[in-house]
């Protein structure tokens, strides 16, 4: 049997583990008991009403969170000459070509999202099988194969997220520090779950936003729905 250590034994007799909550109150809840050393990411899991084995069913895409991650996100781009100097000046932390693949496949991977322009995509397929298993690969779906490469990191920057259905129709996603106020957490899981439902597939059928809940890194975890 797992042990439960004290901190988290008195977070859960704290509130009532059966109850669905308020999403105010629930972040309040989540905030109340993110007492680690670090400042715990809050997180939201989503339980949605879609059939995870039919391809059309599966979401995946990307969303700006208003008010950021509270994370700094170390931005890649595949990208040369004018392109490569648009990725510099709008913040990009890497910038190359067949140096940064080549960096890549020797396992050096120190960044958070990556970016290419259409022409580069030949080159990095030659990586994609190191970058995809991340999550990492570049696609046009998700605004990260793009020409307008100065624009598309600085959405990474500002705190865009990208979110996708895992196995069993769960979307998982940070959103945002436990330092973070009440308001602007929920203002981020608000545009997260906008963002769902505006990407509910056409074939899902009955309830779609079946089960929601808010937890920290290690903490506590309670269910809520929209106000």
């Amino acid at each position: 049997m797992a042990h439960v250590g004290k901190r988290l034994k008195e977070a859960k007799n704290g509130y009532d583990r059966d109850k669905i909550y308020g999403l105010s109150a629930a972040v309040d809840i989540v905030k109340k008991y993110a007492t680690a050393k670090f400042d715990e990411t809050v997180e939201v899991s989503v339980m949605l009403g879609i059939d995870p084995t039919k391809q059309d069913q599966m979401i995946r895409n990307v969303v700006a969170l208003p008010n950021g991650t509270g994370k700094v996100c170390r931005v890649a781009v595949f990208a040369k000459d004018v392109k490569a100097e648009e990725a510099k000046q709008a913040g990009a932390d890497i910038v190359g070509e067949s140096e940064l693949a080549e960096a890549i496949q020797n396992g050096e991977i120190g960044f958070d999202r990556c970016i290419a322009t259409p022409d580069m995509m030949v080159l990095v397929g030659k990586v994609g099988k190191i970058l995809g298993p991340k999550g990492l690969m570049p696609n046009p779906k998700l605004g990260t194969v793009t020409n307008d490469v100065a624009t598309a990191v600085r959405n990474a920057k500002a705190g865009q997220i990208e979110y996708r259905t895992e196995k069993g129709g769960i979307v998982h996603a940070g959103v945002g520090k436990a330092s973070f106020t009440t308001k602007a957490l929920c203002e981020n899981i608000s545009a997260l779950i906008d963002a769902l439902v505006k990407a509910r597939p056409a074939g899902a059928k009955g309830a779609y936003l079946k089960k929601m809940t808010l937890s920290s890194t290690i903490g506590i975890g309670v269910t809520f729905v929209l106000e």
